[in-house]
């Protein structure tokens, strides 16, 4: 297990009541799991990450399976909901 950050944009920083905060997981799947389990009761953000995208340590996951990327020490989970305009 390893240890980094999510941060949060737009609607998912609204849902989250947070721009970011300390996870853990040694892939995306790992993290996004607990981050569910933790906002389990208030399925709005729930609702965000499954129309989100994902970018880690500025890379875009993209359509990669998300139990496929792996994390390092340190990284970055940039959660992206979709908006309108350019």
């Amino acid at each position: 297990m390893v240890n980094g950050t999510i941060r949060y944009w737009a609607a998912a920083k609204e849902a989250a009541g947070k721009s970011e905060e300390p996870v853990s997981g040694s892939t995306l799947a790992e993290v996004l799991d607990s981050v569910r389990a933790a906002y389990s009761g208030d399925d709005r953000l729930l609702r965000v990450l499954d129309r989100s995208s994902f970018v880690v340590d500025e890379y875009p996951v993209g359509t990669r399976p998300h139990a496929e990327v792996p994390l390092d020490e340190g990284y970055v989970i940039e959660v992206l909901p979709p908006f309108a305009g350019g």
